[in-house]
């Protein structure tokens, strides 16, 4: 199993922030935002990782996590000169993937649950999972079977059929790379990982977990301040328990 961090994108939504630096390098209380999903695929047993990068960043991550032996891993990069997708993702990752199976992960994503039995036990097809929220119309809204196989993924419904949000991380297998590079673009020009995914819907390959504990998604000035608090909380939690 290979990972993939995705952490390109310009972060109009973080502006004036996001001016001179990647959304993914702004602190989360004491760490940068890209140790946490690093953190989520390291621990869920995967330590071969790239990172997606945009190009006027990339000195940035590289002199930050350098080679990844720090952490117990080995990182590579590379550069995604736009954003065109998340689905984007397993093209511009087609040679560091090769031919194994992959784990993508969005960059502001932030998870307090350990992936590491999914992860392992995954065989074939595509694996999302999914949190209960209290405002589904936000998200991607997911409906599955008591089999958990998926059986409707629909971005942001008006009527949501579920109030089980799809979260920012997801496991395919190899055929992935082909399936992503037949996508369509949308309307907004882009290759999205809701169409990919419902691909593997549609053959009835598409598996749902469900998780507990903290997922946010930092990409906006609210989440990035109610994550920073919850970690500093954990922190302060944790040193409390050491004493």
């Amino acid at each position: 199993m290979k990972g993939i961090v995705l952490a390109g994108g310009s972060a109009t939504r973080l502006r004036p922030l996001t001016k001179v630096t990647s959304k993914q390098l702004l602190p989360v209380y004491d760490k940068p935002m890209i140790y946490y999903p690093l953190d989520t695929l390291i621990r869920a047993g995967i330590r071969d990782i790239l990172i997606i990068v945009a190009p006027e960043y990339a000195g940035h991550f590289m002199n930050l996590l350098g080679s990844g032996k720090d952490f117990g891993a080995k990182f590579s990069y590379v550069i995604q000169d736009k954003p065109r997708g998340l689905a984007d993702a397993f093209i511009v990752g087609e040679e560091f993937i090769d031919d194994d199976n992959v784990t993508l992960i969005l960059g502001d994503n932030i998870f307090d649950h350990d992936f590491s039995d999914q992860i392992r036990l995954f065989k074939s097809g595509g694996m999302v999972f999914a949190k209960k929220v209290s405002d589904p119309k936000r998200f991607g809204v997911v409906e599955f079977d008591s089999e958990m196989t998926a059986l409707s993924i629909v971005e942001k419904p008006e009527n949501p059929v579920s109030d089980y949000a799809v979260v920012g991380l997801y496991v395919y297998e190899n055929s992935v790379i082909e399936v992503a590079k037949n996508l369509k673009p949308s309307a907004r020009g882009e290759i999205e990982i809701t169409d990919l995914n419902n691909i593997y819907l549609e053959k009835g390959e598409l598996k749902v977990e469900i998780i507990e504990g903290v997922w946010e998604d930092a990409g906006s000035f609210d989440g990035l301040l109610h994550i920073s608090n919850i970690m500093a909380e954990k922190a302060k939690q944790q040193v409390s328990n050491k004493n």
